[in-house]
């Protein structure tokens, strides 16, 4: 069983027990996303337009992470400008424990 669920404008296909990594949520320990796209079991698939009605999956926090930096270097030919920057994205791992179709 397996769903496709829209978190923060971004859209993952779940499944239970599984982890995925999703953009920094708030410091609660439980989720209940309700923006399911599509919801796929024994009996077939189900999907919404755009979102399914009475459908939600329900997350557990694991942990908070950055990913890997990344340097931003801007540079205008013959002036001498040069910035460098670096970037964290900021994640959060989360457990799929159940999906209600």
């Amino acid at each position: 069983m397996y769903a496709v669920v829209e978190i923060s404008g971004k859209q993952f296909k779940v499944e239970e027990g599984r982890f995925i990594d999703v953009d920094l949520q708030a410091d609660a320990t439980e989720f209940s996303f309700d923006k399911v796209l599509l919801v796929s079991d024994d009996s077939g698939v189900k999907s919404g337009a755009p979102f399914l009605k009475g459908a939600s999956v329900k997350a557990k926090l694991v942990k908070n992470f950055k990913d890997k930096k990344i340097i931003v270097f801007k540079q205008k030919p013959k002036k001498g400008t040069r910035l460098k920057q670096g970037h964290r994205q900021q994640y959060s791992r989360v457990m799929i424990e159940k999906i209600e179709a």
